[in-house]
């Protein structure tokens, strides 16, 4: 993204901010409505051409003569009450009575509020989007339009939701590995970071010439004055990512079709479905739900499909009413984080691969609930990997210590694992302690993600027979260094009540013990010795002669 588009975008931020819309949800979500409706005309402007060149016509239009009123280019040029009356009053309800015709219009538009309630603060806006030729940029440009309008929300609390910072979600999608073909799913999607990462994953594994990029963004070399190249020879620990346009996948619209995700705030969902159709995905299916509801917007179809890849960081807030709680949901509890644990386990197809953030109170909790569905995972599931997360990943906003879990449904007549791979994570690229400007400082040389992705591969390599590390609670020999990893079979984790807390099983290293002469000791102990008793003697002569 050039530095004239990422101007234009900090300018109509600042221009929503001081009109009133300060909240970021809420202004990103109005600010997608506008891009939303400029890019269906220029969308429409490819059909007129098509029309022209194709004998048949072409596709059919969204607005026919009747409604071509609505278009972007018949109303841009208003101004005052009549643009906002306009949009607000007509533009909006027509788009969502495009029921038959475009259903995920319909959709996204439905219930669609406009909160520029300012016409000149408006005007300012629509003035900025019209000059942005949207046909004309590449679809990572248009997707780092949207990373950076969501860098507003920062990692903020929604609901008891955060956003996941970008290299723990590259972490999660490389080692659930989406392939083409996959269906790939998030009950708790957000603003559709999981499903967008796992899209360029895919993308870049079809691509002849993928580019590693940072976790820290493109920007990052460019301040660096670096190439990739040069900054991994002076930090061989960076953390990177691949993309590349997938000119060699098979099939486009199967790829936008197998992507799933819900939420349950409209507002969320609409940022989600607006940062898809910008990164290329017009077709998922994402929409508003409630996905652990009896009553919460989910179809039949919704209600039994099975996904081979998983991928979340669901809320972990709340405790549900029990009415309200779906009845095929395999637990008991009222608790959402165990909720969707077992949603998720629910969901997962055979060969199936899910990887969910969960708090670590999920890990040891005592309560029956806890300890069924911690058993249910080594019993009915490879849990392959359980990795602790710095408490500090979601600072500034929360201080929350949480954990994934990686885990795997095998066909029912495949061999199951008898271990469990345990990592710790100490330093996520970020400085887990330190808050600079709002925002956590970066590391990169201190980044242990590198180092679990590496030892993951092996780990893979092995058909996960052989986790890497040492065993559950060894007595390391004094000044080994403490193991970042280290692995548990079944049978202790059973006699452990399924803890699946990484801490209750990490190796320990033994203390050292004293180097000095042993003879020194016993005479630095007798010498002591002495001293108490000159001084015991003395205090008992005071004694006597008072």
């Amino acid at each position: 993204m050039n530095a004239d588009l990422r101007q234009k975008l900090a300018r109509m931020t600042d221009i929503l901010w001081a009109g009133g819309v300060v909240n970021p949800v809420t202004y990103i979500e109005q600010i997608s409505y506008l891009i939303y409706l400029k890019m269906l005309d220029e969308e429409e402007n490819r059909r007129e051409l098509q029309a022209r060149m194709v004998k048949n016509g072409g596709t059919k239009s969204l607005y026919p003569l009747q409604a071509k009123r609505f278009r972007w280019t018949e109303w841009r040029f208003k101004s005052g009450e009549p643009l906002r009356n306009f949009i607000r009053d007509q533009v909006f309800p027509y788009m969502a009575s495009l029921v038959k015709e475009a259903p995920q219009i319909s959709e996204y538009f439905r219930d669609a509020v406009l909160e520029v309630t300012d016409p000149n603060v408006l005007k300012q806006v629509i003035d900025i989007i019209d000059s942005i030729d949207f046909a004309k940029l590449g679809t990572d440009t248009k997707g780092d339009i949207f990373e950076y309008l969501l860098t507003h929300l920062g990692q903020s609390a929604l609901n008891g939701q955060f956003r996941t910072p970008r290299q723990i979600r590259t972490m999660m999608v490389q080692m659930v590995d989406p392939d083409f073909g996959d269906t790939i799913y998030d009950p708790a999607c957000g603003t559709g970071g999981f499903l967008i990462d796992a899209v360029e994953y895919i993308l870049a594994r079809y691509s002849e010439n993928p580019v590693e990029v940072p976790i820290y963004g493109e920007e990052w070399l460019e301040e660096r004055d670096q190439t990739i190249a040069e900054a991994k020879k002076e930090i061989p620990n960076l953390q990177t990512y691949r993309k590349g346009p997938g000119e060699k996948l098979p099939d486009w619209a199967r790829l936008e079709a197998s992507i799933y995700g819900t939420d349950v705030s409209r507002s969320i969902m609409r940022i989600a479905v607006m940062n898809l159709v910008l990164h290329g995905i017009r077709k998922a299916g994402v929409k508003r739900a409630n996905s652990l509801s009896e009553m919460g917007g989910l179809t039949e179809d919704d209600l039994h499909r099975r996904y081979r890849v998983i991928l979340s960081n669901p809320p972990f807030a709340g405790v549900l009413l029990k009415e309200s709680i779906r009845k095929d949901l395999s637990t008991s509890s009222k608790k959402s984080e165990l909720l969707f644990l077992a949603l998720m386990m629910d969901a997962l197809a055979p060969s199936g691969s899910c990887a969910v953030i969960v708090p670590d109170g999920l890990l040891f909790g005592s309560t029956i609930a806890h300890r069924e569905l911690r058993k249910r995972l080594l019993k009915d599931f490879d849990l392959w990997a359980v990795v602790s997360l710095p408490a500090g990943v979601f600072k500034p906003y929360a201080g929350v210590k949480t954990g994934i879990l990686v885990f795997h449904r095998p066909p029912e007549s495949a061999s199951r694992s008898s271990a469990v791979w345990f990592y710790e994570v100490s330093n996520d690229g970020f400085d887990p302690d330190k808050i600079s400007g709002g925002v956590r400082p970066e590391t990169p040389e201190k980044n242990d993600i590198p180092g679990l992705l590496k030892a993951w591969s092996q780990y893979k390599d092995s058909g996960f027979k052989t986790p890497p590390g040492i065993e559950a609670n060894t007595v390391l020999k004094p000044g080994s260094d403490q193991p970042k990893c280290w692995w548990a079979t079944h049978a202790t984790i059973e006699d452990n009540d399924y803890n699946l807390a990484a801490g209750r099983y990490k190796p320990t290293v033994a203390e050292k013990p004293p180097d000095d002469d042993p003879r020194k000791l016993i005479k630095d102990v007798l010498a002591i010795e002495g001293d108490i008793t000159k001084g015991l003697q003395k205090l008992l002569k005071d004694v006597e002669e008072s």
